[in-house]
């Protein structure tokens, strides 16, 4: 599964909703990724989510 290894955020499962003449009607379901990236943190290689990378640039200054 993807999933970030700093805070585990992973996937959720969303309802689209489509306009249909002045209603929005919840048509189907569909799965939602975190956007992960490589990167290095403290000597090791991980997964990590675009959130993550910059609290731990932020708090490198």
């Amino acid at each position: 599964m993807r999933q970030c290894m700093l805070c585990l955020k992973g996937s959720i499962i969303r309802g689209k909703r489509r306009l249909l003449r002045g209603h929005y009607n919840p048509v189907s379901q569909a799965r939602k990724y975190p956007n992960l990236q490589k990167t290095s943190f403290a000597g090791m290689k991980l997964t990590a989510c675009t959130k993550c990378i910059r609290t731990i640039a932020k708090a490198g200054r």
